[in-house]
């Protein structure tokens, strides 16, 4: 199977290296109902081949994901994961999740660029269009989270 991609752009009004420093950061779980905690495993938080262990509720349910920081790029606004473990890995072989902050061509306000590179481990397996939207729904907490507290 080759590896596929979904994408997606979120408006935000949050300055955009203040959210991907926070998104980076272990306070993610203040900010969203989604994310009910992150542990460290190995490496510091926001650097790269960092492993952390998310407790998350997604489609209702809780789970756990175990993802390693996989590239962090403070000029860009770019954190990506690598999702080493947890219950999307028995669909997909691999999930690499991307978040980018930029300013808006027009405007005020900022850009969320959200991604998943994926390969499926079968062709009947469905795209993470579920995942996509988890995503979003963090990212739209989290800047709401942040809008409060300014």
């Amino acid at each position: 199977m080759l590896e596929e991609e979904v994408a997606v752009d979120v408006e935000i009004k949050t300055a955009a290296k203040k959210f991907h420093m926070f998104v980076g950061s272990q306070h993610l779980s203040k900010a969203t109902r989604y994310i009910r905690g992150c542990d460290l495993v190995e490496g510091e938080w926001g650097k790269v081949g960092s492993i952390v262990l998310w407790n998350l509720v997604f489609d209702g349910e809780p789970r756990v994901s175990k993802d390693m920081i996989e590239a962090m790029d403070l000029e860009k606004n770019l954190i990506q994961w690598r999702v080493l473990e947890g219950p999307v890995k028995k669909y997909y072989k691999s999930v690499l999740k991307t978040m980018e902050v930029s300013p808006k061509k027009e405007g005020s306000g900022n850009v969320v660029k959200l991604s998943i590179k994926y390969e499926r481990i079968d062709e009947k397996m469905p795209h993470p269009e579920s995942l996509l939207q988890f995503l979003v729904e963090v990212t739209k907490e989290v800047d709401r989270y942040l809008l409060s507290e300014e």
